[in-house]
């Protein structure tokens, strides 16, 4: 653990977890950094945790009190820790519940109904559990899907919505869940795309998930895949009928590619993108026209973070073969536009539409940029992992692993002040 600063009060809490360096995060540590923030001073500080015993970190989220935080992982674990300080709170395998048929399946999101209960993803089914009592749990119903990932709560409450991913041996999703919580019903949506990652309407039932476009190592490997160089979707679905109202595709040169935390404005869908290095802002009246932050890294900046594109190529060789998946290697460095290192895998939006927070994976840092004007506010470099685990050499990857991310908003709104005018 480490920090920068004091942790007095600051008003905004950026929790992003952390599964290490390495190009599969499904596979690596588990952790949280917990990085604070003042628009006002620009003042920082950041707490960082790597949790014994659990591996694949993958998305935080805070309950609705602020009292308890869970890291979902693929590791099948439930952990809870201090929102404040990083501790852990508890743990519970989810293996006493059901043993899935592959080790990715994991309770990697989950959905809070309101400051003790909360749905998860285990096995074959959704599952409802209380924090004060996490051995006990109620069966709600089987989800659906392949392999269910990324969960949300529509704006009414009702609805539970969730992505998938493509399965090990089963192949490719192609589909979205909705849960009926008043009904207790499911519904599966089928898709031209997989997609893992979706965000509910501030004010509709209605959701969109995006398109996470890979294909399978020498052709049937689905797990060991390679980020497919082809266009991508976001779909915009009623979540009660299952109805694809509308839908915005990008041709394949628009780097959009293998996206991460999807969050939304009044005005815009953005998401973040772990291959294409952007944070894409799409116009939600028209879902025609869009606005892109770049944050891919040039020559110079690939140049200093060498530790970090040597592991890339080494672990993409560990995948498949060069031979054989010849094709996959070149859309890979087509989507990447020939960066060595992965991109951006957290953002979050303010609640008052103010503040955009990304965690740039490849790169190592973290940048608040203002909204809706897309201006860079403060960018902190963070430190490297060698720092936390003593395992890693010093000529080793030094990536922390940023994931997906969670922003705890103040409770009395802020006035940001302009970028020039806090401490950087």
């Amino acid at each position: 653990m480490s920090g920068v600063g004091s942790m007095r009060e600051y008003p905004y809490a950026f929790h992003i977890a952390l599964d290490g360096n390495g190009l599969n995060g499904l596979e690596g540590r588990a952790g949280v950094c917990l990085f604070r923030y003042d628009p006002v001073t620009g003042d920082h500080a950041y707490k960082i945790t790597y949790f014994g015993g659990v591996a694949g970190g993958h998305a935080p989220s805070v309950d609705p009190s602020r009292r308890l935080g869970f890291l979902g992982n693929t590791g099948q674990h439930l952990l809870f820790y201090d929102p404040q300080t990083l501790d852990e709170a508890d743990r519970v395998s989810t293996l006493r519940f059901a043993v899935p048929d592959t080790t990715i399946k994991g309770s990697t999101h989950l959905v809070w109904l309101d400051e003790t209960e909360f749905i998860t993803a285990i096995g074959e089914h959704l599952w409802r559990f209380d924090v004060n009592r996490l051995t006990k749990a109620e069966q709600i119903a089987p989800h659906g899907l392949k392999v269910p990932h990324a969960m949300k709560r529509s704006a009414s409450g009702r609805y539970v919505v969730y992505g998938g991913m493509d399965h090990p041996s089963r192949g490719e999703a192609r589909e979205v869940g909705i849960l009926d919580t008043r009904t207790g019903t499911v519904q599966r949506v089928e898709l031209p795309t997989t997609c893992w990652h979706l965000v509910c309407h501030p004010v509709l039932d209605v959701f969109y998930a995006l398109s996470f476009r890979v294909a399978p190592a020498d052709g049937t490997d689905w797990q060991h895949w390679g980020m497919s160089y082809l266009r991508e979707y976001a779909y915009e679905v009623d979540a009660e009928s299952g109805q694809v109202l509308r839908h915005w595709s990008a041709d394949r040169d628009l780097p959009a590619h293998i996206n991460s935390d999807v969050t939304i404005s009044d005005r815009e869908l953005i998401f973040c993108t772990g291959g294409s290095h952007t944070v894409v802002l799409v116009d939600l009246a028209t879902l025609s026209q869009h606005r892109i932050i770049d944050e891919h890294p040039g020559a110079l900046d690939q140049w200093t973070h060498a530790r970090q594109a040597a592991s890339t190529v080494t672990e993409a060789l560990s995948r498949g073969s060069v031979f054989a998946n010849a094709h996959l290697y070149v859309g890979a460095m087509k989507v990447s536009r020939g960066a060595l290192l992965d991109g951006i895998y957290a953002c979050q939006l303010s609640a008052d539409q103010t503040l955009l927070f990304t965690a740039n994976r490849g790169q190592n840092h973290i940048t608040v940029y203002d909204y809706p004007s897309l201006e860079l506010r403060t960018r902190i470099p963070m430190p490297e992992l060698q720092e936390f685990d003593p395992r890693v050499p010093s000529w080793g990857d030094p990536r922390l692993g940023f994931h997906h991310s969670y922003l705890v908003n103040p409770v009395s709104p802020v006035s940001p002040v302009s970028p020039t005018e806090g401490t950087p």
